[in-house]
């Protein structure tokens, strides 16, 4: 998994009812775009991950990925 500052780091829900979070990357601490990652939330709660299989990076603008273009 790579991601640079600015990507989006998708982790899907695991059970029904649970949705999908989003998160904004905001520093890349790992080499070479590795995890782990600090992130930001919609309501600004940062917190470094490690994403798990369950996650997804979305390249490119936010406007992109929240158009789902």
């Amino acid at each position: 998994m790579h991601a640079n500052r600015g990507d989006r780091l998708v982790v899907h829900g695991r059970t029904v009812g649970h949705h999908d979070k989003v998160v904004e990357i905001v520093e890349v601490l790992g080499p070479n775009g590795d995890p782990p990652y600090r992130v930001r939330a919609e309501d600004g709660h940062e917190a470094i991950m490690s994403p798990g299989p369950d996650s997804v990076v979305r390249h490119g603008k936010a406007t992109d990925i929240d158009t789902g273009r």
